[in-house]
C-alpha cells in the first residue's frame, strides 16, 4: 500500500529519501484474547528524509544514514514486545527512527492484515519532523 506523500515543501537537492517497503515482521498486537496469546503479522513502510550531500561526496557508509541498521532496530523493537494499539506500536517505531539525529522527516504506516472482516488489512500512519514548520 503506497504511503501518501510528505510535505515536498522543503525539498533541496541533498534531502535523500529512504523507503522501507513491505517489511513483514510478526508480533503480539490486539486485546482479543487469541491476539494476546498469539502472535500476528504486520507490514510497515516508513519513509525516512534526511541530508546525504557528505554520503553523495565521500561514498562512504559512515556518511550515510545506515537504514539496515534502523531496519534491525525495528525489526527488535516490534518483535520482542507486545502492543494493545496500532497507534502505539507505530509511534514507537516512529520514535526509533526519529531517534537517529540525521532523521529530518519520517513517516510511518504499519498495516495489520485481516484486522477486519472483508477487508484486506486495516493501518495506522503517523509522521514527524525537525524541519521548521
Amino acid at each position: 500500500m503506497p504511503l501518501h506523500a510528505l510535505d515536498d515543501s522543503h525539498i533541496d537537492h541533498d534531502l535523500a529519501t529512504i523507503r522501507i517497503k513491505n517489511l513483514r515482521l510478526r508480533t503480539h498486537i490486539g486485546i482479543k484474547e487469541d491476539e494476546i496469546h498469539n502472535r500476528q503479522d504486520v507490514v510497515i513502510n516508513a519513509v525516512i528524509r534526511y541530508h546525504a550531500d557528505k554520503a553523495v561526496e565521500f561514498n562512504h557508509i559512515e556518511q550515510a544514514l545506515n537504514y539496515r541498521t534502523i531496519t534491525k532496530q525495528v525489526i527488535a523493537l516490534v518483535e520482542d514486545n507486545r502492543f494493545l494499539l496500532l497507534e502505539r506500536m507505530t509511534r514507537e517505531v516512529l520514535d526509533l527512527i526519529m531517534g537517529h539525529v540525521a532523521v529530518l522527516t519520517a513517516q510511518v504506516e504499519i498495516d495489520k492484515p485481516h484486522a477486519l472482516r472483508f477487508a484486506d488489512s486495516v493501518s495506522i500512519t503517523l509522521s514527524d519532523s525537525r524541519l521548521p514548520r
